[in-house]
């Protein structure tokens, strides 16, 4: 019981700076969740860190765009941006160009936004880590000392992934030549997962919540299964094991079998960028509202913002979970539809 009481007693003095803050952010004006939720989910410009004060501490990211209409190309800040261009607020922040008749125009646009500043972060991390792993292997040998510690516990998730995911999946004649890609995705959007549930630099930037980045994962995954699929995978696509009027003279089975090439990788894509994005707005609506409670009063605040950490807590959790389970998902499903794709035909006997 004493134990508990301690606990408590903690909580409240911990939560006593958000008090502070949140009245402080009273004075500057009322606290808007939905631009704070919208305004992490979405990609930017620059990394925003911090605001104190009505000041933001935040770093510049480089813009790099070329004039739709003299064809020249633009490298700055986004505070140093030409006057021909602008932040269009209407479509979410991206950069806009004034044309001579009046109208705007969306330029080519290269910049180095958050999104792709983490994926960087991402990349040196995994090359850091498998770096290290082969040293580890380099400097001795395997075969006679098994790995510990950190080396071992990559090599049971790699060999996990490997035997039981795109083994059994593709099968023992092909899995060798998509393990890599296979692998890589995997440790890729896992990474990516959970550098993101880091709330601060250089970690919190949602990409796998943005939807561009899990339709190229989604697309690289489609060109794996049908550039490589055997003629026995397009065979059950146009002529298909149906009864006959299902495929000619109207081709109704084909048809949707041929649709049915574009939907696998389209729910790879949405299953994934819906999941995480969905985990990251909980996240950071109870983390609103625990500074929305202290701006209504240390009575009412103390009792709703306890269900805050408490449910913030559990939410972060889950999403240390959903970070694994969405990797895996995405890995297995992706083995299973090239394995579809690599299937033999067997002759009755």
């Amino acid at each position: 019981m004493k134990q508990i009481k301690s606990l408590l007693l903690l909580l409240v003095i911990a939560m006593m700076p958000l008090q502070l803050f949140a009245a402080h952010g009273a004075e500057g004006g009322k606290l808007n969740i939905s631009e704070i939720v919208l305004g992490h989910l979405s990609d930017d410009y620059e990394w925003h860190i911090a605001s104190y004060d009505g000041k933001a501490l935040s770093i510049p990211l480089p813009v790099i765009v070329r004039s739709s209409a003299t064809g020249q190309w633009t490298f700055c800040k986004p505070e140093t941006l030409p006057s021909n261009f602008f932040f269009d607020e209407a479509h979410h922040g991206k950069i806009y160009e004034k044309m001579p008749d009046g109208s705007s125009v969306r330029p080519l646009d290269l910049s180095i936004t958050k999104a792709v500043a983490q994926i960087w972060i991402v990349v040196i991390v995994l090359l850091g880590i498998f770096g290290y792993c082969s040293r580890w292997y380099k400097h001795r040998d395997a075969k006679s000392e098994a790995p510990r510690g950190f080396v071992g516990a990559m090599e049971m998730i790699v060999m996990t992934i490997n035997d039981d995911v795109v083994k059994s999946s593709i099968g023992e004649k092909h899995y060798k030549t998509y393990a890599p890609y296979l692998l890589t995705v995997f440790f890729f959007i896992l990474t990516a997962n959970l550098i993101g549930l880091v709330p601060i630099f250089p970690g919190g930037a949602n990409v796998t919540g943005n939807i561009n980045i899990t339709m190229f994962l989604a697309v690289c995954s489609m060109l794996a299964i049908n550039l490589f699929g055997n003629k026995e995978y397009w065979k059950d696509i146009f002529w298909p094991h149906v009864p006959f009027l299902l495929k000619a003279p109207i081709p109704l089975m084909p048809v949707i079998e041929l649709f049915g090439v574009f939907t696998k990788p389209f729910a790879l894509m949405i299953r994934l960028f819906a999941n995480m994005m969905a985990g990251h707005a909980v996240i950071l609506s109870f983390t609103c509202v625990i500074f929305l409670g202290w701006s209504m009063g240390v009575g009412f605040g103390l009792g709703l913002n306890i269900f805050s950490i408490l449910m913030l807590l559990f939410m972060n959790c889950l999403e240390l979970l959903v970070a694994f389970v969405q990797a895996y998902v995405f890995t297995l499903l992706s083995a299973v539809f090239i394995g579809m794709a690599h299937r033999e035909h067997h002759v009755a006997e």
